[in-house]
């Protein structure tokens, strides 16, 4: 099971990759990693850099995946993130945290839900 849930999870990653990319982002790093966890994509949409956490989902049956990206997941994206940004950038930069819901279904429809500003550090 583990494989498969890290397998449906990257592909989400990539199709959330090449949707910012048709809307204008610049990608900046995939699966950032510090000491306190990771970010799944980190994107630059001019003066705005964008932390994306991507749920994959193939149904709703247990919630919409956004649902999955709770309070303790977003205090780590939002430390993980900070250590990222005293390390690359400076004050002109604003910051946000996304979360894209990829709805991956059996005839292979893909669908997104951006949710612009998730969550706040």
């Amino acid at each position: 099971m583990h494989s498969y849930n890290k397998d449906i999870g990257s592909f989400g990653e990539a199709l959330a990759r090449d949707y910012l990319i048709s809307k204008g982002y610049k990608i900046l790093n995939m699966n950032f990693r510090n000491k306190f966890g990771e970010i799944d994509i980190i994107a630059r949409k001019q003066n705005t850099i964008i932390f994306v956490e991507v749920k994959t989902r193939k149904n709703t049956a247990f919630g919409f995946p956004a649902e999955f990206v709770d309070y303790k997941k977003q205090q780590k994206i939002m430390k993980t993130a900070q250590l990222y940004i005293n390390d690359n950038f400076n004050a002109e930069f604003d910051y946000r945290f996304d979360i894209i819901e990829v709805f991956h279904y059996d005839d292979n429809k893909v669908n997104f839900n951006h949710l612009k500003g998730a969550f706040e550090l």
